[in-house]
């Protein structure tokens, strides 16, 4: 795996996350995988993809309805990471390191739209990675576009990330972060969420999180689609 001093350490490779069956969709997925579907004339997968700053390695991973996915794809200079099984996050990033072969990478999911600043520019700016092991892209809960219910995560003024009992959650994670693959050492399971990642993380003082000033809409039910199109339509499109 190819590391840098630790001064220019910004991640070189992205995966963005599109295996999942994405039930919540209905009839929408049963013919096709949720990053297909269209948002403004424009596939989801396409809308994270064009987030990518040039020169980056894009490693997909795959697994329902994979062939639709690689056929999208095909041509574009991608990698694919197929899952036999599915792994959730944090076992497909694991199964992907050997194509990313990176340290540090984004991670991106492929269910929602953003408006405003590059979320994955944004991220790599404000990454120190003396100091951190993951940096997610946050915005406050009254924010979050096609999100129900309360935020995930506590953010303190410095931007440390904390949760758990009596910690009121303020913020909501967007799916777009930078993390260091090292954390996947303290979890041996092959099938298991990022989530695990960010307890070791926040164990060590080193989760963080930035705040996005810009629009996004988790696009992950039919009735999010006009909520994500009305969203683009004010700003004048993607980001």
């Amino acid at each position: 795996m190819r590391t840098a001093p630790a001064a220019l350490m910004r991640p070189e490779a992205v995966l963005v996350y599109a295996a999942g069956f994405g039930t919540r969709m209905g009839a929408l997925t049963a013919d096709r995988p949720k990053p297909l579907i269209e948002v403004a004339g424009r596939a989801l997968i396409d809308h994270a993809l064009a987030l990518v700053p040039p020169g980056m390695r894009v490693v997909v991973n795959t697994h329902y309805r994979a062939g639709q996915i690689a056929a999208h794809l095909a041509g574009r200079g991608l990698l694919l990471s197929h899952e036999p099984e599915l792994l959730d996050t944090g076992g497909g990033l694991r199964a992907a390191l050997p194509l990313l072969d990176a340290d540090p990478v984004h991670t991106l999911n492929s269910d929602a739209v953003w408006t405003g600043p590059n979320p994955l520019t944004a991220l790599a700016d404000a990454w120190d990675a003396g100091r951190m092991d993951a940096l997610l892209l946050v915005l406050p809960a009254a924010r979050a576009t096609g999100h129900a219910g309360p935020g995930d995560f506590a953010m303190a003024a410095d931007g440390g990330l904390s949760r758990g009992p009596g910690i009121v959650p303020a913020v909501v994670h967007s799916g777009a972060q930078i993390i260091s693959p090292r954390l996947l050492a303290a979890v041996p399971d092959r099938v298991f969420s990022s989530n695990r990642l960010w307890d070791a993380a926040m164990a060590r003082g080193r989760l963080f999180g930035v705040i996005h000033p810009g629009g996004w809409c988790d696009v992950g039910q039919p009735g999010s689609i006009p909520l994500a199109e009305a969203m683009l339509a004010e700003a004048g499109g993607n980001v």
